[in-house]
């Protein structure tokens, strides 16, 4: 698997940053790939936002990603606290 970073992705490639989270196997660079993925979604969501055409299956990718996202991330954290 490649390296995506928000530096070399579209605004449309949130899924490449979210896949790349959710099979990062490296705890101490999972929070950085829930982080960068994380904002490329809201970046996408803000963008949707303002279109002129109908963006609901996209938007709801989005909203069950983050959710996914979010669920990762307090996952993460009862590791480290445990």
């Amino acid at each position: 698997m490649t390296n995506p970073t928000l530096a070399n992705l579209t605004p449309r490639n949130w899924q490449e940053l979210y896949t790349a989270a959710l099979f990062e196997t490296d705890n101490s660079r999972l929070a950085g790939r829930i982080a960068d993925a994380e904002r490329a979604i809201i970046d996408r969501a803000r963008e949707l936002f303002s279109a002129a055409s109908d963006t609901i299956e996209e938007d709801q990718a989005l909203d069950d990603a983050l959710y996914a996202l979010r669920a990762l991330q307090s996952c993460l954290q009862l590791r480290v606290a445990a």
